[in-house]
Order: C-alpha cells, then structure tokens, then sequence
C-alpha cells in the first residue's frame, strides 16, 4: 500500500509524544509465538525493536524458544511431555534447553538485531546471577521457579548501548540448571527493572470477551477486574497463565503491561507510538 508523503509526515507527527514520553525509559519485550517462527514478521519484529532503541529506548527483549526445542528433541528421538502447560524436563532435556535457547536461538536473534542495524548482546539467566530458581514442582523435572533476579548485567548493556537479548534459563542454588518460562522471566525481569512497559508478543489478538470472536477485544483491564473476568470464564485456558504474569509485573510496580498479536506486522510499533494502540492493555 503507497502512502503519501503528508500522510508519512502525519504518522510521524502523531508519534511524536509518544517518542518523548518513552525516551529514557525501559520496555520489556517478551518474544515468542508466530512472530518467531515467520521470516517475515520475525524481520518486522528486529526493525521495531532497532527503532525503540534509536529513539531512546531502553528495549530488553526476552524470547523463549519451544519450537526450536521440540525440533532439537525430535531429532534426538525424544519425545516432548507436557503436563498442565508446561515442558516436562528431564536431566537431559534441560541440557538441550540450555543449548537452543542460550545458544542456537540467542545468538540468532542477536545477529538479526545487528543485521537490522542494532547493537545487541546475547545473555542467559546464568549470566551474572541474573536469574536463580528453585524447582517449581518435582513432577515437572527441572522446571524453575524464580527466587532472585540480578539485573546489574542488563543495566551495564543498556548503558552501553546494546540491546540485552536475554534467553530464560536460570542457575540452581546448587550447580543445578532450570527452564523457566518466558512469560514469567519477562514479567520479573520487567518488575525488576521498574519497566514503563511489558509487551507480551502472542498469537492472539488479545483478551477477548468471546474467545471465537476477535472483535470483541477488550483494549483495557484493571488488574483488581482479572479475578472476576476469570469466574465469569472471559479469562480461561492459555489465557491465564500469560494474564497472570501481566497482573505479577503491574502489582510489582511495572507502569503498564500489553498482550499484542504478534501476527500483525508492526504490532509493537502500533502499540506505542499510535493513539489506537493494539492488544489488551493491563494497568
């Protein structure tokens, strides 16, 4: 679609304050779903980020990585065991975790970042302490759940210029390694940080009043109404685990969090710097 140069001019102007607003401050982006799978949004998604951070913005981007690990796992001729949601990881699994996801996954998107003209550095919740963890329930394997988030190393980074790109593994207390999920890490992470925003990138549009109808999107939510839209059964399924990280971080001092779909091109862009916005907003 041709635009016109006065509508490019409005586009920016309407940006503007949004751009003041954000300068300085720090926005958490959680990575994951189609938009990590698809070429094409996957590009749409590293000049978004390159953009954040040349107008002033801190970006943290925190990816996980389950398809890239079921393939590795399916390569190695082990099957994926999930239970409520969540990979089943066992010794070895969560050695193959620590692979793709520190690894392979990392570094990939720290290429893409600087391909796209970036700085970026790739970490892991190892790295510096950043991330230590408990087991979460002995019937999940190593499976963590947070105890303690150092973010000195991620401060060092943007200070520095470079867009910390963090993979959601994190140290035991005793030589252990866990898979932690992304949406949880993010959410510390973004708590920790005293971010202005989390953005949650999914495959949903967002909070939807009728789960099959996507234009009956709710654009915004008090977390003190999330209890009550789950008895009413609006919140349910896959929904609440990622709702309940988007309440965590507001509770913990997070400005606002957003559920965008990241099927849409720009979406992280859109969300920002338009009067619109996209997604369901938690405050």
């Amino acid at each position: 679609m041709e635009i016109s140069n006065n509508e490019r001019a409005s586009i920016l102007v309407q940006a503007l304050p949004y751009i003041k607003k954000y300068a300085g401050e720090t926005v958490v982006v959680k990575y994951g779903g189609n938009a990590m799978v698809n070429d094409e949004l996957k590009d749409a998604v590293m000049s978004d980020i390159v953009l954040m951070q040349l107008v002033g913005i801190n970006v943290v981007l925190v990816h996980g990585g389950g398809p890239e690990i079921n393939a590795m796992l399916n390569k190695i001729g082990k099957e994926s065991k999930f239970i409520g949601g969540m990979r089943y990881t066992d010794e070895e699994t969560v050695g193959i975790v620590q692979q793709v996801l520190a690894g392979k996954v990392n570094k990939d998107l720290v290429q893409l970042l600087e391909n796209a003209g970036g700085k970026a550095v790739g970490l892991c919740g190892l790295d510096g302490s950043m991330l230590k963890a408990d087991m979460l329930e002995e019937e999940l394997g190593f499976v963590g759940e947070i105890r303690e988030v150092n973010t000195s190393i991620i401060h060092n980074a943007t200070q520095n210029g470079y867009i910390p790109v963090v993979a959601t593994v994190a140290a035991g207390y005793h030589g252990e390694v866990y898979n932690i999920n992304a949406d949880v890490a993010a959410a510390r992470i973004a708590a920790e940080l005293s971010a202005m925003k989390l953005i949650l990138m999914t495959d949903v549009r967002g909070l939807l009043r009728d789960k099959d109808d996507e234009s009956t999107i709710i654009p915004v939510v008090n977390v003190s109404d999330v209890n009550r839209l789950k008895k009413e059964g609006i919140i349910s399924g896959g929904m609440i685990p990622k709702i309940d990280c988007c309440v965590d971080a507001v509770r913990r001092g997070v400005g606002r969090t957003h559920i965008i779909d990241g099927r849409i091109p720009h979406s992280i862009l859109v969300e920002l710097f338009t009067d619109e916005g996209i997604g369901t907003m938690f405050y």
